[in-house]
């Protein structure tokens, strides 16, 4: 990959993932407006508010996370003597 690859598709992932948890904030508070606003609350109401909030809930589980690139370090190969390595 190109240099900068990751880093763009870190801020790629990320910038979706902070869109797409303002949308959801917003059609939350924009669902409890209209439900509070109208002033009878039914159990479709409620059953759109608990499925938004789960959703929510699910989408911030969703959060991209870096993953941290440990370099691999080979540990030398330690023969043990044998009979046929062995001098006499």
């Amino acid at each position: 990959m190109p240099p900068g690859t990751q880093e763009f598709l870190w801020m790629l992932k990320h910038g979706i993932w902070g869109i797409g948890t303002l949308s959801w904030l917003f059609g939350i508070s924009d669902r409890t407006l209209a439900v509070l606003t109208d002033g009878y609350l039914s159990a479709i109401d409620i059953v759109q508010l608990c499925t938004a909030a789960f959703f929510f809930v699910c989408w911030l589980f969703l959060k991209p996370m870096r993953l941290v690139q440990k370099p691999i370090v080979q540990k030398p190969i330690v023969q043990k003597p044998t009979a046929t390595t062995r001098q006499r």
